[in-house]
């Protein structure tokens, strides 16, 4: 379970912004919202965070920033290649953040275990990375690593704690590959599980990785997730009684260039794709509809129910940008109420998710330290904080809070006048 996230020189996110998914002391809610760690400096933690802010106030860049960290992690020992450089953008609106470092951490609970691990890295290299792990109350340091601008190189601090072959692990890591993900590549025991954290905890759903069909369908084709998905729609009030799964082979065409004759020829071959058909029930009748037959919404909520059900089941934490898309609001407070559900979510899934939809500012569904918001200051630079900053009323009414401007983070529209 995630912890924190901290970043800082990303996008418009110029000075270090925290996340935190550590439950405040607050009693509201606690039985539902909230999941009990076993970690002592921070026993609760919040099963949801919803994200708040105008269009352009740097949220979706608070997402990315996850999702870049997450990237490099899972890619820079495999997929980089030793004169890659990282395409990463610093706050480009001042003199001094170009020319220094972007750096990220995150600290998060595995198996029992609390994990803080970081890193800062220019486009050029890695300058930075760290790791403490909380075995006890006080840390052992497993990683510290630095660049040495003088000599060029990078400078291990690699504790007792980390065993294995650390001299070969450091010898293999390149300038543009993090010592976690190399050890991890070389099958380090220690380290392998905090860079499957990463690379299998951790969902993110925004415009660069968006909703796929796939995975809700490879559900459907077996009976036990075909039964789980029929009854998530169900729960949205949409009348559907069963999906069929149809293959279908249609022909295709392949094209095969033999680079020493120099000569193209093109074969016949077959395809099998699969449609969808909905069994709808009503009191006058039942219909059977495609898939490009369904709404827009009840397509984005098929999308959404293999990959939210796998989360449920694998206590994965899933980060989401503008969940309430083509959703209606009542469906989206349904989303984040399983989430808040023991029954449903009895392994500790997370739900960290962006959204417009003030409906959600509800104190029967959202603790008060559960809700953040972003907005930009003058020098364009984005800012993230809490509602609790601003000591709410435990039954403030907090959607007209928010609609009123009390807590900040609306769209500023200026001096508008007819005529």
């Amino acid at each position: 379970m995630l912890l924190d996230f901290r970043v800082k020189n990303f996008r418009s996110l110029r000075d270090e912004q925290v996340l935190s998914l550590v439950a405040a002391t607050d009693k509201s809610l606690h039985e539902c919202n909230t999941v009990a760690s076993g970690v002592k400096a921070a026993p609760f933690l919040l099963r949801s965070a919803a994200i708040y802010g105008p269009n352009a106030s740097g949220k979706s860049n608070l997402i990315k920033a996850l999702q870049f960290m997450r990237g490099v992690v899972v890619e820079s020992a495999t997929a980089m290649r030793p004169d890659q450089t990282f395409n990463i953008q610093s706050f480009l609106l001042d003199a001094k953040s170009p020319t220094q470092p972007t750096e990220f951490e995150v600290t998060f609970l595995l198996d029992g275990i609390r994990y803080q691990y970081g890193f800062a890295l220019t486009a050029q290299r890695i300058t930075q990375e760290h790791l403490l792990v909380y075995k006890a109350a006080k840390p052992q340091q497993w990683i510290h690593r630095t660049f040495d601008e003088a000599t060029g190189k990078d400078i291990y601090d690699l504790g007792s704690g980390l065993k294995g072959d650390k001299s070969l692990w450091e010898r293999t890591t390149r300038p543009n590959t993090l010592f976690l993900s190399m050890a991890a590549h070389l099958n380090s025991e220690q380290l392998l599980p905090i860079f499957h954290w990463f690379a299998h905890k951790l969902a993110i759903l925004n415009d660069a990785a968006p909703l796929n069909l796939q995975f809700s369908l490879d559900m459907l084709r077996k009976p036990e997730g075909k039964q789980a998905i029929c009854a998530f729609l169900s729960t949205a009030d949409l009348s559907v009684a069963d999906i069929n799964v149809v293959p279908r082979k249609v022909p295709s065409r392949v094209v095969h260039f033999d680079a020493e004759t120099g000569q193209t020829s093109v074969g016949n071959n077959e395809q099998e794709i699969y449609e969808l058909y909905f069994h709808h029930v009503a009191t006058g009748g039942k219909a059977t509809f495609g898939l490009q037959d369904e709404s827009t919404g009840t397509r984005n909520l098929l999308f959404f129910a293999g990959p939210i059900l796998d989360v449920l089941e694998k206590g994965l934490t899933l980060v989401i940008d503008e969940l309430n898309n083509s959703l209606h609001p009542m469906i989206v407070r349904r989303l984040v109420g399983m989430f808040h559900n023991p029954k449903l979510n009895a392994h500790g899934a997370q739900l960290i998710f962006v959204t417009h939809d003030t409906s959600l500012l509800d104190a029967d569904l959202l603790r008060r330290d559960q809700i953040w918001f972003v907005e930009k200051d003058s020098a364009q630079a984005s800012k993230l904080y809490p509602l609790l900053d601003f000591s709410p009323r435990k039954h403030e009414a907090l959607e007209r809070g928010y609609l009123i401007g009390r807590y900040g983070a609306l769209p500023f529209f200026g001096n508008d006048r007819e005529g």
